[in-house]
């Protein structure tokens, strides 16, 4: 009973993603939509624990995150709001 073991003792991949890793986890997800993050790397066919495609998924693949620099209605907005409320 307790924790599942760390990354280190199941044999789980750590570092870099690669592309192929990328592309299966993209496709899962867009494919099946988001359930328990914990299965999602079983499901998916990829040797990653769930935190990790969680926050691959979050931070890097998802399809409405936005890149890029702040259009000027944004800066417009910071500075409105850093002159109200400061920092």
């Amino acid at each position: 009973m307790g924790r599942q073991p760390c990354c280190e003792k199941v044999g789980i991949k750590r570092g870099p993603w690669t592309i192929e890793e990328d592309s299966k986890l993209n496709h899962f997800i867009l494919n099946n939509g988001i359930q328990c993050w914990r299965l999602v790397p079983k499901l998916a066919g990829l040797m990653r624990c769930g935190k990790s495609c969680r926050l691959r998924w979050i931070n890097y693949l998802r399809p409405d995150l936005k890149r890029g620099g702040f259009t000027e209605a944004e800066e417009d907005m910071i500075i409105q709001l850093h002159s109200r409320l400061g920092n």
